[in-house]
């Protein structure tokens, strides 16, 4: 009696099928690529990618991935394409479109039309001598390996491949157009992802809603001047530069004849700070680490220009 394979032992016969097909692309990678990532990188317009079923699900997130990365894209649906959208691939943009057999008949409509307008077209498919193979510009020919899933027709080994292929298009067009933690922040506003590179100066509290007094400030002025602001703490300036701050810690350490003292006297000197081009989710760690609720933020010369509070960080979602 043959024995049924275990849930574990088909995963990784699966995972191995497809992992080997990845490192037989990865060393056999498509001689166009560096064409197509030259061409892509000069497109005036957008990088349109389409495909049919599961080709269609990679596509979509082919191009979001290239959107989000500085590569203005989206993906057109054939069918619909062939029902009016075709006028959203113009001449300006470039076309990538994904077939593994490269017969897929509803991607008929859209190499026409990009034949008949001089669009580049780009195709990712297993067979170069197919119809998508031999009319396209640039052939990104995927590797000749068996589908994981038992019957060897289910879309997996393929679709997986596409979507690295697309991957590797995304990141080296990233890379080469130098775009950035800032860039790709711009992009992602929203999220964990958009949260965890908010700059300090993006929350920070500036101007007249800064508890600010100087070295000769009598210590009921500045005990005003903290309750008005709300903090629960002081910066000690002089000329701009921060010299000190004054805590809640250093009210309780200095009670004894505190209203005859002045701020320069109570602060306490060399305070922790952060840049204002820091990460938010840097001020959080520094502000957890030595269990303090506020910090200042300096320019390199230590002038004062911001405060960033512990609720500022959580009301941006970085927790």
């Amino acid at each position: 009696m043959t024995s049924v394979p275990s849930p574990t032992d088909i995963a990784r016969d699966v995972l191995g099928i497809e992992g080997e097909a990845l490192l037989k692309m990865r060393d056999g990678l498509p001689p166009a690529f560096d064409e197509v990532v030259e061409l892509l990188l000069k497109v005036p317009g957008r990088v349109i990618v389409s495909g049919m079923g599961k080709s269609g699900h990679i596509a979509a997130k082919i191009a979001a991935t290239m959107a989000s990365t500085g590569t203005p894209a989206q993906t057109v649906h054939p069918g619909e394409a062939s029902h009016g959208d075709l006028g959203m691939i113009t001449s300006q943009d470039a076309v990538i479109l994904i077939s593994n057999s490269g017969e897929t008949r509803e991607l008929a409509d859209i190499i026409a039309h990009t034949r008949r307008f001089a669009i580049p077209l780009i195709a990712i498919t297993k067979k170069s001598e197919s119809t998508l193979g031999q009319q396209a510009d640039h052939l990104l020919q995927l590797p000749d390996a068996p589908e994981a899933c038992a019957i060897g027709m289910a879309p997996t080994t393929s679709t997986t491949c596409t979507l690295a292929l697309g991957d590797a298009l995304a990141v080296a067009m990233m890379r080469l157009r130098g775009f950035e933690r800032d860039n790709f922040l711009a992009f992602h506003p929203g999220g964990n992802l958009g949260a965890q590179l908010i700059k300090v100066r993006a929350v920070m509290h500036k101007g007249d809603a800064l508890p600010i007094v100087h070295e000769t400030t009598n210590m009921g002025d500045a005990l005003l001047e903290m309750t008005a602001k709300g903090f629960g703490v002081a910066a000690v300036i002089e000329n701009g530069i921060l010299t000190g701050v004054i805590t809640d810690g250093d009210l309780r350490r200095n009670l004894e004849n505190l209203m005859g003292r002045t701020a320069g006297e109570v602060a306490t000197r060399g305070p922790r700070t952060i840049s204002p081009d820091a990460l938010l989710s840097e001020a959080l760690g520094i502000m957890n680490t030595n269990k303090i609720s506020a910090l200042f933020a300096v320019d390199t010369a230590g002038r004062l220009q911001g405060l960033v509070h512990i609720h500022d960080a959580l009301r941006a979602g970085v927790a």
